[in-house]
């Protein structure tokens, strides 16, 4: 690998300036994604591997970032083992087959791998394009955030199905995300043996639930998968929002970096993890938006905070949102790329 810096820092070494690379970084910002966005759905753009290659080469080759991440999205798991999902403009994501009854649950299938395949093979591609010059980050979505979604039927804004789902009905609760951790385990382990060179896990609904609920109906199952991953030399990332709140929790279950939203100060929740956990974090995607002279003096903040922190990857507390300039993200990396220790 020509550029080590972020499995460097993602090992907790000490590097020369924060690694960067940002949830989102090959989106709906950029005015080069909406010139394939255009012509294919968002489905075909995750399944047919050279187009997926095509963006997750976009922040690669206008951004210089530090790390890759491949372009697919976390409910492709749900839709393997049997939802139908489709994707419409100014809707987001929808499963036309919503998880309500013990039927529906059985009718999950977690033998399902085969139809992950087109990953594997757009994983393949990518790191032919990207030549050893930097990490390949693969991903999938945690077992409670792909459950809520399976439930609800799509997006929501209270979980309130999920919710009276895992409180009603316990025991089958834990029946589906038993499942869907076991695809998501296989899943993770197929992206490991294609050639991915780090993954993430993304909680994006944990914030929804109550500290015992995150121990019961989200942690056991992200530790069950980080259990069962073939980690040697792939750093395993956990991401959750509401990571500033349940980062104690979260450690509990050996990732070797957690990923902190911006709610809390970076240094202080480094400094509460084990021993060998990096942190990658946390600037708020709302400062992007900001005049240039408000980032790069955010950015130095937060880099002053961390001065000295073995274990430190740059990146925002959430995705980059489709309107922010893409000249503020690019110059934004500009600065973490300039700055030295």
């Amino acid at each position: 690998m020509k550029n080590n810096l972020f499995l460097d820092a993602a090992f907790s070494k000490q590097t020369e300036r924060p690694p960067v690379w940002m949830m989102r970084q090959a989106g709906r910002f950029m005015p080069q994604y909406w010139e394939i966005k255009n012509k294919y759905s968002f489905l075909e753009m995750c399944k047919t591997p050279e187009i997926a290659a095509d963006v997750t080469m976009l922040p690669v080759d206008l951004l210089d970032i530090d790390a890759a991440i491949l372009f697919s999205d976390i409910l492709v798991t749900g839709e393997a083992m049997g939802g139908d999902l489709s994707f419409t403009q100014g809707v987001g994501p929808k499963f036309a087959n919503p998880v309500r009854t013990a039927q529906d649950v059985e009718n999950l299938n977690v033998d399902c791998l085969d139809k992950l395949q087109y990953v594997a093979d757009a994983i393949k591609v990518i790191q032919q394009r990207l030549n050893g010059n930097i990490p390949l980050i693969g991903f999938a979505g945690a077992p409670f955030t792909v459950m809520s979604y399976l439930i609800e039927g799509g997006s929501s804004k209270d979980f309130k199905l999920t919710k009276l789902f895992i409180h009603n009905q316990p025991e089958l609760a834990h029946k589906l995300l038993a499942k869907i951790a076991k695809v998501t385990a296989d899943y993770l382990n197929l992206q490991i043996a294609a050639g991915v060179n780090a993954v993430q896990i993304f909680d994006s609904w944990a914030l929804a639930l109550s500290w015992n609920d995150y121990q019961e109906f989200s942690h056991r199952y992200i530790q069950e998968i980080i259990a069962s991953l073939n980690r040697k030399d792939i750093p395993v990332i956990s991401f959750c929002k509401g990571s500033s709140v349940f980062a104690p929790i979260m450690a509990e279950a050996k990732p070797d970096v957690i990923s902190v939203d911006w709610n809390a100060d970076l240094l202080n929740i480094k400094n509460a993890l084990p021993a060998g956990i990096a942190v990658q974090g946390n600037l708020d995607p709302h400062i992007l938006y900001a005049d240039k002279a408000v980032i790069k003096a955010q950015i130095h903040k937060l880099f002053e905070r961390m001065r000295g922190t073995e274990g430190f990857i740059f990146n925002l507390g959430h995705g980059i949102m489709p309107d922010i300039p893409f000249d503020n993200v690019k110059y934004a990396i500009e600065v973490v790329k300039e700055f030295r220790y």
